[in-house]
This record gives C-alpha cells, structure tokens and sequence, in this order.
C-alpha cells in the first residue's frame, strides 16, 4: 500500500509542476492580476494620502463665469468650480449666458474669474471693471486661438494663459499683468483606480489625430502590432492603413473624464502628443506662435500612476524630471525603443510612473493653480511685475 501511494504521490506532484509551468507560460491569472494590480494600488494611495494638504480658504467672494460652451469644455468648468469651492468662503457660479450684470451689481463680489472667455462679452467685463469688480480670464486653448483672445485679453485686469509664448504675446497688446499658469489636474476625475480586467492593455492614446499624431503613429503602429495597445478619438480613419488597426481604434469617441481616467489606469504606458502650433485643423492661431508648454493630458496621465511618455516640449522640464518622473521622445524610432524597453523592465516602468504621480499630485493640481490665481489676483496692484512668470511655481 504504501508503495503504491509513493506513486500516485509522484504522479500528483508531477501535474501540480506541469500545471504550474503551464500557468507561468500562459501569464498571470485573474488572482494573480488581482493581487498585482491591489499591491500596486496600495502603492499609489499611499502617495495620494501622502500629498494630501488642508486648502487654505480665503475670505473673498468669486463669480465664476464658466465656458459656456458644453462638453468637452463642461468638465473643465466643473473641475475649476469645484476646486473654487474649496479655496474661498463663498463662490457664485454663472454662464455667460445669465445675468451677471445684475447679480454683481446686487453682490459685488471681489474677483470675477472667466474660463476661456470666448463666449463672453467684453461689454459685460467692461461693465463689471466699472463698477470696482476685478477681472480676470484664463485662456484655455492658446495659442490656437489667438486671433480671438488677442481683442479679449485687453479688456481684463487680469490674464492667466497656459502657453509660456503667449506672456509677450498679450503684453504687447496693453495687457498690464500677464501670468503664465498651465491647466492642471481634477484629482477627484484623474486618480489610481483599478481598471476593469477586460480593458487592460500596454498602450493606449486618447486625442485627436491631427496631422502631426498621424504622422507619429504612421510610423509606430507596425511596432505596435504585438501589444495590446488602444486608440481613441476623432480622425484615426486618416490613417493610410485604417483598415488595418480598425478593431483597435475607437473612431469618433470622445471620452469623458473617468472613462479616461479608466483607459489610463488600464495601460502600462500612456502616449502623449502635442498638437502642432501651425495644423490648420480648427486653428485661428493666424500669429503663428509656437507652443512650448505642456497640455492637460499630460498632468491627468501622470496622476493616474500610469508610465507617462511625452513629446519633448521645451518647458517640459519645469513640470517634470525626464528619465525621472515621466520618459520623453523625439521621434517615432525613439518612442517604439523605450516603448519595447520600458514593457520589458517593468520595475523601472513602475518607479518612474510612482515619482511621476507624485510629483503632479504635490505641485499641479487644480488646487495649486488656483491658489496661484487667486493669490495674483487679490494682491495690491503695485505688487504685480511684468514679466508674467510669477505665476507659475514649478519645484523642483
């Protein structure tokens, strides 16, 4: 008998072994990608919890004067409102379509913030400055609108613009005080969540395939072939080979910003691609300035404690530490090679994704900018400089 359990025992342990083996060879399994993904969550939220600060509240009453222009402006409007909220003792919210005038001249409230002002008339800020309130807008989309923000800006006491180029730009048109102020990121939207298994991949774009993106995935997506990599947005059927990648790409999608926020969180390595300052999609920026300043997405794709790879913008580096906190690239080549390296070294994929998260949850959300704002804008006039950079505190 004990001969013959000696056997059936081997034999058992040689299926457990064969079965392990098969396993490893197959990849994780769903305990094993969820053990991963909760340990690596932990990780994150100990850096959320970490950075977390008490808001300091101002004694001031804000009119905020959203967009007015719907989605996918809304869940800008609601990301500064919120974060508004937290930073003063009371805030009034307004579009551009209500009526400000008789609501200031019952309230009077000391700051009159507008978000992209586009569809705001300059009588009415006039009206307002008349009347003792001070003004200020932040631009949101320059420069690709400056041929409409350049009759704007003059007529506001205030102007917050998110491109570094733009500073000159508007005090060569009368603007006494220029700040350069980036958007940032609405913490409560872009966070470490942990994503739903059947959307996990390697690699994922979300955007607009303007000309330039398409050029760049032209020549990466035959490297891309072997991943699970995901595109979405407007445009992707400009590909030559659209066919080919079709059932990876979401054409026309225009995600809001938790399902965002999920696709983030769902792949290992998050591209970003700067629009071009001259594509002549949907661009009035007839000046021709060059953007040099980081967008939105590349804060929100860092706050999710993805591995963030970056065009290289020439103020990229006062947000972030390239080979530190987020990887950048110059070129299609360049991208695929860091791509393919970064998939294969996951522990350094993971450490530069964690200083990455935090670095942008300790100096670029929207609390931060704001603070910023509404510091600026409060102060004694004969306070304000004119070379417009003090509006921007990136720490090393």
């Amino acid at each position: 008998m004990a001969k013959s359990f000696g056997v059936r025992r081997n034999k058992a342990v040689a299926v457990t072994r064969k079965r392990r083996r098969h396993r490893a060879a197959a990849g994780p399994t769903g305990f094993g990608l969820g053990w991963q993904h909760g340990y690596w969550n932990g990780l994150c939220e100990s850096i959320v919890q970490r950075t977390i600060a008490p808001a300091y509240i101002r004694d001031l009453h804000v009119l905020f004067i959203t967009s007015g222009k719907g989605f996918p402006y809304s869940p800008l409007d609601e990301a500064v409102g919120q974060t508004l909220k937290q930073l003063v003792s009371r805030l009034s919210v307004m579009s551009p379509k209500d009526d400000i005038v008789g609501f200031a001249s019952r309230e009077m409230p000391a700051l009159a913030i507008v978000l992209d002002g586009l569809e705001f008339p300059v009588a009415t800020i006039d009206t307002l400055r008349s009347m003792g309130i001070r003004t200020a807008i932040w631009f949101t989309d320059d420069p690709y609108y400056t041929e409409v923000t350049a009759e704007l800006a003059p007529h506001y006491d205030f102007v917050f613009t998110l491109e570094r180029n733009c500073v000159p730009f508007y005090e060569q048109r009368g603007c006494a005080r220029v700040h350069y102020l980036p958007l940032g990121v609405h913490t409560a939207d872009f966070r470490p969540r942990n994503p739903r298994n059947e959307i996990r991949g390697d690699i994922c774009f979300i955007g607009s395939a303007y000309w330039n993106r398409i050029r760049l995935f032209e020549e990466l997506l035959p490297r891309m072939a072997r991943r699970r990599f995901r595109l979405s947005g407007l445009w992707w059927d400009r590909l030559s080979e659209y066919p080919r990648w079709r059932d990876r790409i979401d054409l026309g999608k225009w995600m809001g910003p938790l399902e965002t926020a999920e696709q983030y969180n769902a792949h290992k390595i998050v591209i970003n691609v700067h629009r071009a300052h001259d594509d002549r999609t949907f661009n009035r920026n007839t000046y021709n300035i060059p953007a040099v300043s980081p967008n939105p997405r590349t804060f929100e794709i860092a706050a999710c404690g993805t591995l963030l790879m970056c065009d290289n913008r020439e103020d990229l580096a006062q947000f972030y530490t390239p080979g530190v906190e987020i990887v950048t690239y110059d070129s299609a080549q360049e991208l695929a090679d860091k791509m393919d390296y970064y998939l294969a070294h996951e522990d350094e994929r993971r450490q530069i994704a964690l200083r990455g998260l935090y670095r942008t949850l300790r100096d670029h959300t929207y609390v931060s900018r704001l603070s910023q704002l509404l510091d600026l804008g409060t102060a004694p006039l004969e306070q304000h400089f004119t070379n417009g950079n003090e509006g921007l505190q990136a720490e090393s």
